[in-house]
């Protein structure tokens, strides 16, 4: 594969931490596999497929980058079936650390939970259950704005919802709200 000189740059670049951001189908998950098969290959250089951290923003991504970098494996065993150091990445890469972010930061917590004051039982909600809770929230603070009789909130009441539309306020609050929470700074 032509690599362009921004994607030679994040293959080559060592002895530092990296962040690949790009568009959708710009190439990325195919530069990242390329990055860690030359790492796992690299004779004056070569790292461990279980001493890598690889994060990636969705299940999906991380299940595609796991099995790229298995199929790269396996053509490079094709070509040089005596490698052991191939064979062993092969092997480790069931145990690689190639997850979603909030996986590996949960995995984290869990390690250490001790040192963070956390409950070690504490676990993520489920979608229906962060669906009602937000559901609460959003209720319990309407309640509140009705009662301290808010005029921006009667006016934004008025606006969206009409008389007894609560309904549709919470919704139209917890839409702008996912939207604001998928910016990296959504209070601004």
């Amino acid at each position: 594969m032509k690599w362009t000189e921004a994607q030679e740059r994040v293959i080559n670049e060592r002895n530092c931490n990296l962040l690949v951001s790009a568009a959708a189908g710009s190439g990325k998950t195919a530069v990242l596999v390329e990055r860690i098969i030359k790492r796992l290959c690299d004779d004056d250089d070569k790292i461990s497929l279980d001493r890598l951290l690889v994060m990636t923003f969705t299940k999906a991504a991380a299940e595609e980058m796991r099995e790229r970098i298995g199929r790269a494996l396996s053509e490079r065993i094709k070509a040089d079936p005596e490698n052991r150091d191939l064979l062993l990445q092969k092997t480790l890469l069931p145990r690689a650390k190639i997850s979603t972010i909030d996986s590996i930061c949960q995995n984290l917590i869990k390690q250490n939970y001790q040192y963070l004051d956390i409950d070690p039982g504490f676990r993520v909600p489920d979608d229906g259950e962060l669906k009602l809770l937000k559901e609460d929230i959003i209720s319990e603070m309407m309640e509140e704005y009705y009662e301290t009789e808010d005029s921006r909130f009667e006016d934004f009441a008025e606006a969206f919802g009409g008389a007894g539309a609560d309904e549709r306020l919470s919704e139209i609050i917890l839409v702008n709200a996912n939207i604001l929470n998928s910016n990296p700074w959504p209070e601004l």
